[in-house]
Order: C-alpha cells, then structure tokens, then sequence
C-alpha cells in the first residue's frame, strides 16, 4: 500500500520549516525522523515514505538554507543553529518519542538532538552518516580543513555548488549509473541556485568542522545510552567510506550492519533492499522503547 503524504509549514523562531509526512492508518504508529544530507532536501526521501508511510509516519523537515523552508533574512547558518530549528520543530510537532534517520548532515544536526532530548530517541538508522575519524576519506579531511582565510577555499567550495558537483555526488561510487534518477541532482541544483543558498552552504562548509571536534561526544553519548541501531552503508561512498559505518560497532557492538555496493545516496539505487530493512527495523525499536518493555 501506497502511503498517503501530506506537505506542510511551521513556524520555528521565525523560520517557516517545510516538511513531509506520511499519514499511517494506526494513530500509534512508529515514528521515523527523516533527516536529510547535502546538497538535498526532504525530496530525497519521497520513495521512502512511500513505501513505508501507510504502516509508519514518517516525518522528513528541510533545514533552513535547504528545499522549501525560508530562513529569514540575517539567519546565521551553523549546525547548531540547524539543530536548533529542528530541535524547536520537534517540540512543535509534539513528537516525545520517535527514531531518527541520519544521513549525511543529518548525522551532526540528528545527534546534536540526541544529546539534547535522550529520553526521545526510541532508536537511529544510520545511512552515511559519519561520527568516526576512520569514516573520512582524504577528500572529506580536505575538504573540512577549508578556513575562509584560506586562498582560494571558497572557490573550492562553490566547485560542489554546480550542477557536475552535484551530479558527482550521486553517481560516484554507483555500480549503474543508470539506477539513479536524474530528478535528484535537477531539483537539488534549483534549490542550489536560489538566491542566498550558496552562501549558506559555504557557511555551513567552513563549520563543518565543529562537528568533527564533537566526535568524541556523540561516540560517548551511544555508548551511555546504546539506543537500538540500524546501519545502512553505501561502501563505495568518496566522502563517508565503509570504515565509518564499522566504526559504530565500537560503541554498539549489538548495531544492525548492512554494507551496499553503492555510493552516498545508497537510497537511489538500494531502496527495494533497504526499506524492508527500516519497516522490520522500526517495529522492533519502538516495541523496545514502549515504557515498562526494557
């Protein structure tokens, strides 16, 4: 059964978030916090909520300098300042319970939430979403050590914001690029060039490195709290290799893995594999975090 999706706004501190969620036929049904990566936004998760939003709501929002959502002007683009609206839409949406989905900037923005609201998070998929040194490849050190007194970096950093970048980005490390849609990389493009996006990725580019630096946190923030986790890999990934999926079971050694032969959108290519994976997943997780289950 096809999910049935509805598109809304919220207001969050002045920031009019855009999100996607799916309407399942159980009020109580399991809920998933879909966070998106770069360059994308919530679209990046269309067929997964069609596949699993009839038996689970899935909840996809765009970050503010992403997708639908409008950032007043002056917004300063950090990932705290990104966790920040997401956190506030969280708390608007009334979610006291739900599982988060970390993919790319998702893993930064989705675990400086878990350090700030524990008792919520029922459990993580993890997909391509780095928390680990050996989860960088040269190119992603490179690209992190980027300092906007540095000649130079932020032509490198706009280099990504074209449409070959962010055509690359989908289609390196795919075994048949013909499995990858092209409406990904258009749509992401158009957003990209909207006036104010690509200032706002170069912000956040020059502070990826504040999330490197809270390595150390979220590794110790999964092992006090060892939540139920699903990890979903694209091995062929330029940014995230496989070594930073194995990682995570340094930290929790009982983690569900399943590397893929795919790059950093495993999504594209991988979904018939992958969404049976999450529905199982997902359903195990919340029977473990109902109150009085563990």
């Amino acid at each position: 059964m096809v999910a049935r999706t509805v598109h809304r706004h919220l207001d969050v501190d002045g920031v009019r978030v855009f999100y996607r969620e799916s309407l399942p036929e159980r009020p109580d049904a399991p809920v998933l916090l879909l966070l998106h990566g770069f360059p994308s936004a919530s679209h990046q998760f269309r067929r997964l909520i069609d596949a699993l939003g009839a038996r689970h709501r899935l909840i996809a929002p765009d970050y503010p300098g992403f997708g639908h959502t409008e950032a007043p002007d002056g917004f300063a683009h950090s990932f705290d300042r990104l966790a920040d609206v997401i956190e506030g839409f969280v708390g608007k949406l009334g979610l006291e319970r739900f599982v988060m989905y970390v993919f790319d900037f998702g893993a930064p923005v989705g675990f400086r939430i878990a350090e700030r609201l524990p008792e919520r998070i029922a459990g993580l998929v993890v997909q391509n979403g780095n928390a680990y040194e050996e989860g960088l490849s040269e190119g992603a050190r490179d690209f992190i050590a980027l300092r906007p007194d540095v000649p130079g970096a932020e032509d490198t950093i706009r280099g990504l914001l074209t449409l070959s970048g962010t055509r690359g980005q989908y289609e390196t490390g795919v075994a048949d690029p013909e499995t990858v849609a092209p409406d990904g990389w258009t749509l992401d493009q158009h957003f990209l060039d909207l006036p104010g996006r690509k200032e706002a990725q170069v912000a956040l580019a020059f502070d990826y490195h504040s999330n490197v630096e809270r390595y150390g946190r979220w590794q110790a923030w999964l092992r006090e709290h060892t939540p139920p986790t699903l990890i979903t890999w694209g091995a062929d990934d330029p940014f995230f290799p496989a070594p930073g999926a194995r990682a995570y079971l340094r930290d929790l050694p009982d983690a569900e893995l399943h590397l893929f032969d795919t790059g950093h959108f495993a999504l594209e290519t991988h979904l018939p594999e992958i969404a049976p994976l999450i529905a199982a997943f997902l359903d195990r997780a919340w029977d473990q975090a109902r109150p009085g289950t563990r």
